[in-house]
C-alpha cells in the first residue's frame, strides 16, 4: 500500500482531528506517515514540496501556491477564534505595532491579518509561538502576536489584550477567520488527491463521533498543557467548518490572501 507523509502540528486541535487517519481507524487505499512539527516550520518547508500532504497557514498559500492545492476539509477557521496581541500594559494598537513586536513566523496567518490591521508596524521579532507570551512578560519584546492555546494562557502572565485580530476581521469582513488549511502536493494524481480530502474528512468526523479516543495521543503532544486548556483549545478550532470548509469559508481565504497581500 502506498504511504505518503502528512505534516501537520502537534496542537490539540490536529492531534484530535488527524488521530483516526494516523492510526488507521478509518478506511484510507493508504497508509500516512505523520510529520509533526510547529505550524511556520510546516510553512517553510512547503516552499520545496517535502510532504505529500502538510497543514499550512492562510497567509503561506499564495507563496505555494503553483506546489500545493487546498483541500475541503481539515481546516482550521471560523467565528472567534483568531489571533490576538497582548502586552504588559493597556494600549492602542498604534503603539504596540510601533515598537518591537514578536510575532510567530512572517508566513503565518496571523502576521497577515496584524499586517492588514496596522500597515505600519514597527520591529516584527519571529520567534516560536510558544515564546512569545513570556518574551512580553520579561520585556524583550514590547507586545506580542499570539496564537494557539496561548489565548487562553496570556492573562496568567500579567498580560492584557489589545485588540483581537479575529473580531478586527469580523467586523470588515463578515466572513470566518480563515486560520489554516491541509493542502495536497500539486503533482499528486486527483485519484489520491480526492482520497486523501474524503479521509481526512472522516478522521474529522470520527473525532467527534469518538471524542475520548484521541485523548492519549493529544496529551502525549500536550504534556505542558492543563487538561482544561486542551479541551478549550479542541473545542474552537475543530468545528463543523473543518468537515469542509463551505462556501463562507472559501470566501474568507481568497479574501484573506488577496487582500492582505505583501
Amino acid at each position: 500500500m502506498r504511504e505518503l507523509t502528512f505534516g501537520f502540528s502537534p496542537c490539540p486541535n490536529d492531534t484530535f482531528a488527524f488521530h483516526a487517519l494516523t492510526h488507521g481507524l478509518i478506511e484510507a487505499p493508504f497508509r500516512i506517515r505523520p510529520v509533526l512539527l510547529d505550524i511556520e516550520e510546516l510553512n517553510r518547508r512547503a516552499h520545496t514540496g517535502e510532504f505529500d500532504l502538510t497543514k499550512l497557514s492562510v497567509g503561506a498559500f499564495a507563496a505555494v501556491g503553483d506546489r500545493y492545492w487546498m483541500l475541503r476539509s481539515g481546516a482550521a477557521l471560523g467565528f472567534g477564534v483568531g489571533p490576538l496581541v497582548v502586552a504588559r500594559s493597556a494600549m492602542s494598537l498604534a503603539e504596540a505595532t510601533r515598537g518591537r513586536i514578536a510575532i510567530p513566523g512572517r508566513e503565518t496567518t496571523a502576521f497577515r491579518l496584524l499586517r492588514a490591521a496596522a500597515p505600519a508596524l514597527g520591529e516584527p521579532a519571529e520567534m516560536r509561538y510558544d515564546r512569545i507570551l513570556a518574551a512580553v512578560r520579561d520585556g524583550e519584546v514590547d507586545a506580542g502576536l499570539i496564537i494557539h492555546e496561548s489565548r487562553f494562557t496570556f492573562a496568567d502572565h500579567g498580560l492584557v489584550k489589545v485588540i483581537d485580530l479575529g473580531e478586527w476581521w469580523e467586523g470588515e469582513t463578515g466572513l470566518p477567520v480563515p486560520l489554516a488549511g491541509i493542502c495536497a502536493r500539486a503533482d499528486l494524481d486527483a485519484a489520491t488527491v480526492a482520497a486523501a480530502e474524503s479521509a481526512i474528512r472522516a478522521s474529522v468526523q470520527y473525532a467527534f463521533d469518538h471524542p475520548e479516543a484521541s485523548r492519549d495521543y493529544v496529551r502525549a503532544h500536550a504534556q505542558e498543557m492543563s487538561a482544561e486548556v486542551c479541551a478549550a483549545h479542541i473545542a474552537l478550532y475543530v468545528n463543523q467548518q473543518s468537515l469542509d470548509v463551505g462556501e463562507a469559508g472559501l470566501a474568507a481565504i481568497q479574501r484573506l490572501v488577496r487582500d492582505s497581500a505583501p
